[in-house]
């Protein structure tokens, strides 16, 4: 199983990027799905999670400005940022609770980090 993000890039403050995370391999279901993000010197910390039935939670420096949503079919991801801002400068990992057969556990799988940069 694989996850490949892709999406990040450089922006003004107030500008918007829209991130996008697919799951690939053997899969046979999918919970969780969402972001986490890194700063230099910080800990990492909750973006926004979609769970299966489209449930959404999001950290509360992002509530109004991010949006997650998730294409079924695609085993994809989204995270819609808008009016950014120069904290939300960060690495942006996704993830997801797998499952790879109906007879074995659930896991969570990770994807590489895309950096996002807000600066003038």
């Amino acid at each position: 199983v694989q996850l490949q993000a892709y999406g990040g890039g450089v922006v003004q403050p107030g500008g918007s990027l829209r991130l996008s995370c697919a799951a690939s391999g053997s899969i046979s279901s999918i919970n969780y799905m969402g972001w986490y993000r890194q700063a230099p010197g910080k800990q990492r910390e909750l973006v926004a999670d979609i769970t299966s039935s489209d449930s959404t939670n999001y950290g509360d420096s992002v509530k109004g400005r991010f949006t997650i949503s998730r294409d079924y079919d695609r085993n994809t991801v989204y995270l819609q940022m808008d009016s950014l801002k120069p904290e939300d400068t960060a690495a942006y990992y996704c993830y997801a609770k797998i499952k790879r057969s109906d007879s074995r556990p659930w896991y969570d799988y990770w994807g590489q980090g895309t950096q996002v940069t807000v600066s003038s």
